[in-house]
């Protein structure tokens, strides 16, 4: 399930027709079953940063902060000396970065791993340290731009919290488990009235377990292969799919087919809708992560942070930060070169990525660089490939009794109880009353009567064989069915194995 989510919330998400509503839900869900406690509800603070780690700024904080634990040793030093001192410091970081250069990139990874010491001293000397600095490497104090718009997972987003507003470059005074050495502005997105959080996994599975517990709901773990259409009045009125939990491979029963008839069939199944329904414009784009064990967790102060980092001249990084309880999840930028796979198993979780990301990170906080990875994964989130919407597609197809609850992008979590609420509606009343999705409705969008059929997937698996000869491994060309949009996979470290609590 959502072990590969942020699980941000703010009334700055989009689409702005179902958000103030699906965040008045968080809360009101909170309230009633204690989500602070089983799930992590909590508010939170979110920044953007922007900031430099490149090998010259991060020379220059090594010399800082050694020099100035020199002179404590020796004595006090007057505001001139000290100017003089970081002057100084500044020509030989340049110094040191341009000779740097000229080495082998191994030299950058044992840096890299080399004790740096304790900065929390020269905070107060942080006006100093950015002015002399600023006279001598290219990096400026520039201006984070007014307006708010970020990247969440490689997708624009703009802030309508009217409590967004540019800082100084001083970071807030809770926020002590990032270096403000290495940061050169920042705003303030949205404040605790404005953006909460929950713990994705923590979330999904109490609200399922709470919608079996009624009775009224069957869990049913399987692949689904395909929509039953009733061929004279073409309405969907059914699913086939093959069972995929462990009792049934234990019971031989995974390699058959079953049908499951319904008055109404809703998919919402992410970035893999459109392995069912080829004409629907959602597709997938692959994001990393990791779950870090800070060293000192009780520091970690609850803020989701953006970034915008720069490595050298020409490359710049975005990884995005979210303090939890009791870990803290980064994520990467979107990768969208790699094609969704058949099915969740399949997905790829390329390490290197992984370790780039704690590689980031590391040279912004030390609490972090000391702590310790305990999850390496991946995700593909489904993005609406329409100009003119950021989606989701929420509403009743151009099929009869066939919905659609898809397409949520980076906000599936954020948006998912008004989602909920209103296909309840839908299903129940025959309209959405609590808000107005008239722009959300699938049949705008892609004609779903235009589904595989048999002989389409036998050609499609041939030339598929002709292609690779060599392989030959088999596909059963499903996909596995889902409750929430993004999707992954995971890499847990063998030590951690007897940790994981899922």
């Amino acid at each position: 399930m959502e072990e590969w989510a942020g699980g941000l919330l703010a009334l700055w998400a989009f689409p702005q027709q179902i958000v103030p509503l699906s965040f008045q839900l968080h809360q009101d869900l909170a309230n009633e079953f204690g989500g602070e406690d089983e799930w992590g509800y909590r508010r939170l603070t979110t920044i953007s940063v922007e900031g430099d780690i490149s090998d010259a700024r991060l020379n220059y904080i090594k010399e800082y902060n050694q020099r100035l634990k020199a002179e404590k040793h020796s004595g006090r030093t007057t505001r001139n000396s000290k100017n003089a001192r970081l002057n100084d410091i500044a020509e030989d970081a340049v110094d040191g970065a341009v000779s740097g250069a000229k080495k082998n990139s191994k030299d950058n990874d044992n840096d890299d791993n080399e004790e740096e010491d304790d900065d929390d001293a020269a905070r107060d000397d942080h006006d100093e340290f950015e002015k002399a600095l600023n006279a001598h490497l290219d990096v400026g104090s520039k201006p984070m731009s007014r307006a708010t718009t970020i990247k969440k997972n490689s997708i624009e987003i703009e802030s309508n919290d009217s409590s967004a507003e540019k800082r100084s470059s001083h970071l807030p005074k809770n926020l002590m488990w990032i270096d403000d050495k290495v940061i050169n502005d920042w705003n303030q997105l949205g404040n605790e009235s404005t953006t909460a959080q929950v713990h994705p996994y923590q979330f999904t599975t109490f609200i399922l377990k709470q919608c079996i517990a009624t009775g009224c709901v069957e869990l049913v773990i399987g692949k689904i292969d395909d929509i039953i259409i009733d061929e004279e009045s073409g309405e969907c009125n059914g699913i086939i799919y093959h069972p995929s939990s462990a009792k049934a491979e234990n019971e031989g029963l995974t390699k058959q087919k079953f049908e499951l008839h319904g008055d109404k069939v809703i998919m919402s199944i992410g970035p893999w809708t459109s392995k069912i329904l080829p004409d629907c414009p959602i597709s997938g784009l692959r994001a990393h992560s990791i779950i870090i064990q800070p060293e000192r967790v009780e520091e970690i102060s609850p803020y989701a942070v953006f970034t915008e980092l720069k490595l050298n001249k020409n490359k710049f990084v975005s990884p995005e930060i979210y303090a939890r309880k009791d870990e803290v999840y980064v994520c990467g930028e979107g990768d969208s070169s790699v094609l969704i796979p058949e099915t969740t198993d399949d997905v790829e979780v390329v390490t290197e990525k992984c370790e780039e990301l704690f590689k980031y990170v590391s040279k912004l906080s030390n609490n972090l660089k000391n702590g310790k990875v305990l999850k390496r994964q991946a995700c593909y989130l489904p993005v609406l490939d329409i100009p003119s919407s950021s989606g989701p597609l929420i509403g009743e197809t151009n099929v009869d009794n066939l919905y659609l609850a898809s397409g949520h992008s980076c906000w599936g979590i954020n948006n998912a109880p008004a989602t909920g609420l209103l296909m309840s509606e839908l299903l129940m009343d025959g309209e959405a009353t609590s808000c107005d999705i008239s722009a959300l409705n699938p049949s705008l969008y892609f004609d779903a009567t235009l589904i595989y059929d048999d002989e389409d997937a036998d050609l499609e698996n041939d030339e598929e064989e002709e292609e690779d000869p060599d392989n030959n491994a088999s596909e059963d060309g499903s996909y596995e069915d889902s409750y929430d949009d993004d999707e992954g996979a995971e890499e847990d470290d063998d030590e951690d194995d007897d940790e994981k609590a899922e």
